[in-house]
């Protein structure tokens, strides 16, 4: 019986190697814009679970204040459980509010990132990018927010 030799020859090695290429140089790009996007989109869903507790407050005449509101702060923004995030005017109207910094991706480090309320109740997601200038792109605009 002949010698059989097994195994891979060098250009389908290169061609591996090549295909390997071309695909972490489209995934990483998208990888990058990803992680930001997902870190502002995660900070406004914690927000507003702060928004039943500030209703509560208004509807029961009282202020708010983090032990109020259950306030837990995350890696992802620079306030501590010692810094208020909400805001209760006297005509129902207020905000919460949060900066992102800590853990969160530099491309949106110093984001500020808002839930107004309105007197009548109605609530709105504002986003302030104007603390940072490290490549924010319109693409990380959560959905339902706006600048």
């Amino acid at each position: 019986m002949g010698n059989r030799m097994a195994g891979f020859t060098l250009i389908e090695l290169m061609i591996t190697v090549a295909i390997i290429g071309i695909l972490a140089v489209v995934a990483i790009p998208v990888y990058q814009s990803y992680v930001p996007k997902t870190q502002l989109t995660r900070t406004v869903a914690e927000l507003n679970s702060y928004r039943a507790p500030v209703e509560d407050s208004v509807s029961n005449n009282r202020g708010t204040t983090n032990e109020i509101l259950g306030f837990q702060p995350t890696e992802l923004i620079i306030e501590t459980v010692a810094d208020p995030i909400a805001t209760l005017n006297a005509d129902g109207s207020g905000h919460l509010r949060v900066t992102l910094g800590g853990k969160a991706h530099p491309r949106v480090s110093g984001v500020v990132i808002s839930l107004e309320r309105t007197a009548a109740g109605a609530w709105e997601c504002v986003i302030d990018n104007s603390a940072n200038s490290t490549g924010w792109q319109g693409s990380f605009l959560p959905r339902g927010c706006r600048l």
